[in-house]
C-alpha cells in the first residue's frame, strides 16, 4: 500500500512542479514560463500544502516526485473513480478553467494570428525543390505575430517554422534559400571536392560558416576522417568500409539474443522509439532496426563503454544528411521503403562509421560514471563564473548545480535543447573545428546559457529555473540563430581557451 501511495503521488500532489506540464526536450513544444507564470502564482496562493519557506526544494526532491511520472503503464490499471481522482483541489480546478478561458477570448479577438501547422507540409513523397520553394515564400508570406505575453506587448514580427518541415538549411529569418553569395559558395565547395586532392584545411574553413545541403554528405564525410581526400582512392573505401560494416552485421547480430548482450539490446530497444517521436521517419520500423544494428554493432566493439542513453541520438544527424543523397526535399516524411536495397546499406553503414569517429573523441564521456561529462560540466561552471558571475551566483542563491542541467548538453551534445536542422547545421561546424564535439562544445554550451541570462534571472526559485533551463524555447531556431551562437562560442574560446589566467579564479 506505501509503495502505491508513492507511486501516486506525483498525480495526487498539488505542489508538484511536473504537474503543471510535462517536461519536454526541444523537439517538442517548448513550455514557455511566461505564459504560465501568473496561473502559478495564483495556484500557489490556493495550495491546500503550505510550503515552508519561499526557498526551492533540492533537486534531490523535485527528482524524486517526478521520477515516477513516466513509469510505462502507469496509466492503464489507473481507476479513475478512485478518491486520489475525486479529491481535487476545487479552487485550484476554478483557476485553471479560468486561465484557459481568458486566453482562448484573446485568441479570439485576434483572429488574424494564427499558428502554422504540419498539415502544410506536402503529403508526397517525392519532393520537388520548385514547390518547397514555393512552401517557403508561403510561410514568409503567411507571417504572423505569437500571441501577446503577459511581460510584453508583442514580439518581432517572424515567420513561423514548423516543427518537423525542413530539417535542412531553414533560416529562421526567412531568407531565400540560395542567395547569390550561397551559389557563390556551393561552387567553391565543388572545386574543393572534385580537386585530384581535397584540401582538407581550406575545406574545414568553408564549412565552418555552414555546409550547402547538396554537398554536405561528401563534405561530412571527408571531415569525419572517413573519406580519404584522394578522390582516386574513394570509391574503392567506400566499399570495402560498407562491406566491412556489413561483415560486423553477420558475425555479431545474432548475439544479441545471448544472455550477456540481453540488457545493452533491451536498452537499445527502449530508445530508439523515443528518438525523434514527433518526426514521422524515424517512427517507421525499417529505419528503427537500422538504427538497431548500428548502435548494437558500436556497443559490442566499444565493450570500455558499451551502450548509454544518449548515443541514439548521435546516429540521427547523420542519418539525415546521407538520406538526404538519395531525396531531394521533405526527409522527415520520406517513406524509406522506396529506397533500393543498396541506398539503405550504405545509408546504414556510412552513418555507423560517421558515428564512430565522432564517438572516439568523447568517448570518455560514456566509459564507467562519465568521467568526460563530469570534467566538462565542472569547466563549464568555472567559465560561466568567469563570464557572467551574475548568473553564476543566481544559480547559487537557488541551489541548482550545473550538473542538473548541463549533463544532458554535454551527453546529447545539444541535441536536445535544439531542434535537429540547428543541430546539423551545428555539426557542421563542429567537424570543421579542432576538437569540435570536445572542447569547442564546451564554449558553445556556455553562449548557449549565457544567451538566457535574462529568463534566468527572471527566475527566482529553484523550479522555476529548472523548467526554464529543460525547457529553452529554440523551436523556431535556424541557421541565423546557430550562427551568431557560433560566432559568440568562438568569441569565448579565443578569449579564454588561449589565455588560461582568464579561465580560472
Amino acid at each position: 500500500m506505501a509503495a502505491d501511495n508513492s507511486k501516486q503521488f506525483w498525480k495526487r500532489s498539488a505542489k508538484l512542479p511536473g504537474s503543471i506540464q510535462p517536461v519536454y526536450g526541444a523537439q517538442h513544444p517548448p513550455l514557455d514560463p511566461r505564459l504560465t507564470k501568473n496561473f502559478i502564482k495564483e495556484r500557489s496562493k490556493v495550495n491546500a500544502v503550505p510550503l515552508k519557506n519561499k526557498k526551492a526544494s533540492s533537486f534531490h526532491e523535485f527528482a524524486r516526485n517526478t521520477s515516477d511520472a513516466w513509469d510505462i503503464g502507469d496509466d492503464e490499471e489507473e481507476d479513475f473513480s478512485s478518491p486520489s481522482f475525486q479529491t481535487l483541489n476545487s479552487k485550484v480546478a476554478l483557476a485553471t478553467a479560468a486561465q484557459v478561458l481568458e486566453n482562448h477570448s484573446k485568441l479570439r479577438v485576434k483572429p488574424e494570428r494564427s499558428q502554422s501547422t504540419t498539415s502544410d507540409v506536402p503529403a508526397s513523397y517525392k519532393v520537388i525543390k520548385s514547390s518547397s520553394d514555393a512552401q517557403l515564400s508561403r510561410n514568409s508570406s503567411d507571417t504572423c505575430l505569437r500571441n501577446p505575453l503577459h511581460k510584453q506587448q508583442s514580439l518581432p514580427l517572424r515567420p513561423i517554422i514548423p516543427l518537423v518541415a525542413r530539417i535542412s538549411d531553414q533560416n529562421a529569418s526567412g531568407a531565400p534559400p540560395m542567395t547569390v553569395r550561397e551559389k557563390t559558395r556551393l561552387e567553391k565547395f565543388r572545386q574543393l571536392l572534385s580537386s585530384h586532392n581535397t584540401d582538407l584545411d581550406e575545406l574545414r574553413k568553408c564549412s565552418w560558416p555552414g555546409v550547402p545541403r547538396e554537398v554536405r554528405p561528401v563534405t561530412w564525410r571527408l571531415l569525419s576522417g572517413y573519406l580519404p581526400a584522394n578522390t582516386e582512392r574513394r570509391k574503392l573505401t567506400l566499399q570495402r568500409k560498407r562491406e566491412e560494416y556489413f561483415g560486423f552485421i553477420e558475425q555479431y547480430y545474432d548475439s544479441r539474443n545471448e544472455e550477456h548482450h540481453q540488457d545493452t539490446y533491451r536498452q537499445i530497444h527502449i530508445d530508439i522509439p523515443r528518438t525523434n517521436p514527433l518526426i514521422p521517419l524515424f517512427q517507421q520500423p525499417l529505419v528503427q532496426e537500422i538504427f538497431e544494428r548500428i548502435l548494437f554493432i558500436w556497443a559490442i566493439r566499444h565493450p570500455a563503454s558499451g551502450y548509454v542513453q544518449g548515443i541514439n541520438d548521435l546516429v540521427t544527424p547523420f542519418f539525415v544528411v546521407f538520406l538526404s543523397e538519395y531525396v531531394e526535399e521533405d526527409v522527415e516524411n520520406f517513406d524509406v521503403t522506396n529506397l533500393s536495397q543498396d541506398m539503405l546499406r550504405s545509408i546504414e553503414a556510412d552513418s555507423f562509421w560517421c558515428m564512430s569517429k565522432l564517438l572516439d573523441g568523447i568517448q570518455d564521456n560514456y566509459t564507467f560514471a562519465q568521467p568526460g561529462i563530469q570534467k566538462k560540466v565542472k569547466a563549464l561552471e568555472e567559465l560561466v563564473s568567469r563570464i557572467d558571475e551574475q548568473v553564476h551566483l543566481h544559480f547559487r542563491r537557488y541551489e541548482v548545480e550545473y550538473l542538473q542541467f548541463a549533463f544532458r548538453w554535454m551527453n546529447n551534445l545539444l541535441m536536445r535543447e535544439l531542434p535537429l536542422r540547428c543541430t546539423i547545421r551545428l555539426w557542421d561546424t563542429y567537424q570543421s573545428e579542432p576538437e569540435g564535439f570536445s572542447h569547442f562544445h564546451l564554449y558553445v554550451c556556455a553562449a548557449f546559457l549565457i544567451k538566457w541570462r535574462k529568463e534566468i534571472l527572471d527566475e527566482e526559485d529553484f523550479q522555476g529555473l529548472l523548467m526554464l533551463l529543460q525547457n529553452l524555447p529554440t523551436i523556431h531556431w535556424g541557421n541565423e540563430e546557430v550562427g551568431l551562437l557560433l560566432a559568440e562560442a568562438y568569441r569565448l574560446k579565443y578569449m579564454f581557451a588561449d589565455a588560461p589566467n582568464h579561465y580560472r579564479r
